[in-house]
Formats: structure tokens, C-alpha cells, sequence
């Protein structure tokens, strides 16, 4: 799962959702006097990860695209914020304008009491609307050749993430429904392990 996935699957509480998003650039390692809030988030990321990667449904939406490719996982995962995206009301009780405009201005607070690796994640999440990015199937698009420009040259030469936008084109309603039958197994999985009071913006 990508930003919003993350950012969704959380409580409602700001640390926890940045040290959710925050546990892949920062590879999981939190701070010494990070809250307990932020560690929680983060470990919330990595059962969250690990679960998806292992379902069944995830390996199928792989399955979809091709059957070889170091660039499906990555794929999916925006894919799927798409999707996440499209079908927002479906499982929040917040729109998502006012979710991701609310996460904005409580982050921005949170960057005078982050270490400079962390502060500069987020500030980049801030700057680019990055939980607001796929509203359509040629945000997706846009999002994969901004993936090219971060991918080095030996990886280019064997293959591109834009290339993968006819493989998702051509089997999105598939995919989609994928996604449809993974999420809300993935909101039960997740909610097992957070505190039923602070998840109050999720309808399922």
C-alpha cells in the first residue's frame, strides 16, 4: 500500500500517522525520543506491509500485469491508492479533501520536533499534495514516469514503470476489484492491533 493507504489505516492521531507513512524512507528505524504514538505507526506499517505482500488477492493483482517484473510490487501499491482513492467513501466517514487537508496542517506542526531525514519526508508529502495524487487514471500514469526519473539507468534498460500503464489499463476493472475484495480485509487484519477509539474515520 502507498501514502493514503497508509495515512487511512491509522489513528487518528498525527504521529501515528507519519510514523505509519514514514517506516519505509526511514526503513522502519524510529528515533530515540520519538513519541509512542510515532513507534506504534510504524509498526503498524511493517503489519501492514507484510500482510498485503503475502495475500493472495495482491499476488493475483501482480499475477495480472506480467509475470515477471521488479517493478510490480511498486506498481500495485499506487495502483491501488488509485483505487483507494476512486472508492474513498466507501470506508471513511471523512471526506477525503478534508482528511488529507487536515493531515497537512497537523503535520506541518510536526516538523519542529523531527530529525531532518524525517522533517524532509514529510515537508515533501506537505509540498506535493503526495495523499491527493490519483484522482484519475492519468494521475496514475503521471505518477509512473515520475518513477522513471528516480530509477537508475540499469534498471531503465530492463524496464520502465510506465511501461506498466497499458498492462494496468487493460485489466483495471480486474484489478479494481481486486482491491475492492483486498481492502476490507486488510481494515480487519489492521484494526485487530490499534485502539478501537481512535479509528473513528473508517466506516468498515
Amino acid at each position: 500500500m502507498n501514502w493514503l493507504a497508509h495515512a487511512f489505516l491509522s489513528e487518528d492521531h498525527i504521529d501515528f500517522k507519519i510514523g505509519n507513512i514514514l517506516a519505509d524512507p526511514l526503513k522502519a528505524k524510529i528515533w530515540d525520543d520519538a513519541s509512542i504514538h510515532m513507534q506504534n505507526g510504524m509498526q503498524t506499517h511493517v503489519l501492514i506491509d507484510s500482510y498485503t505482500d503475502s495475500h493472495e488477492i495482491v499476488k493475483l493483482s501482480k499475477k495480472r500485469l506480467r509475470e515477471k517484473g521488479l517493478l510490480k510490487p511498486v506498481i500495485i501499491d499506487l495502483t491501488y491508492d488509485y483505487f483507494l482513492t476512486k472508492n474513498w467513501d466507501l470506508y471513511s466517514t471523512i471526506p477525503l479533501d478534508e482528511f488529507t487537508q487536515s493531515f497537512y496542517e497537523k503535520a506541518n506542526i510536526t516538523l519542529d520536533y523531527l530529525p531532518d531525514d524525517a522533517k524532509n519526508v514529510v515537508k515533501n508529502l506537505i509540498n506535493r499534495d503526495l495523499l491527493n495524487k490519483y484522482h484519475t487514471l492519468e494521475d496514475l500514469n503521471t505518477s509512473f514516469k515520475r518513477m522513471d526519473l528516480r530509477l537508475s539507468e540499469r534498471l531503465l534498460k530492463r524496464e520502465s514503470a510506465s511501461e506498466y500503464f497499458y498492462d494496468v489499463q487493460i485489466n483495471i476493472e480486474e484489478l479494481e476489484n481486486d482491491f475492492l475484495d483486498f481492502f476490507p480485509q486488510l481494515c480487519e487484519h489492521t484494526k485487530k492491533d490499534l485502539n478501537q477509539e481512535k479509528i473513528n474515520h473508517w466506516k468498515i
